[in-house]
């Protein structure tokens, strides 16, 4: 018994490390950047993976439109939106 102890032992504190340094903090950033991408609202300054800056136009159930500096209105991937800078008045 105590030699498997010493086989599995480090193997099992091995997993448990992963879990909690790698694995546990990647799952929270990805849920907090899907609840942020669901609560996209029409006036959201936001910006994109790409690094465009703009407002949110309009909203479908997979797609955002963008609107720029210049008033051209670009549409985009909701999954596309990395952040949103600044909330709108939901206008």
């Amino acid at each position: 018994m105590p030699e498997l102890l010493g086989t599995v032992g480090p193997l099992l504190i091995m997993f448990v490390l992963f879990y909690f340094l790698l694995i546990r903090p990647q799952q929270k950033r990805q849920k907090a950047v899907q609840t942020m991408q669901s609560d996209l609202k029409k006036g959201d300054k936001i910006v994109t993976i790409g690094g465009l800056h703009g407002f949110v136009d309009s909203i479908d159930d997979n797609k955002v439109v963008i609107k720029c500096g210049d008033g051209s209105r670009l549409t985009y991937d909701r999954s596309a939106i990395r952040e949103v800078t600044e909330k709108g008045t939901g206008l």
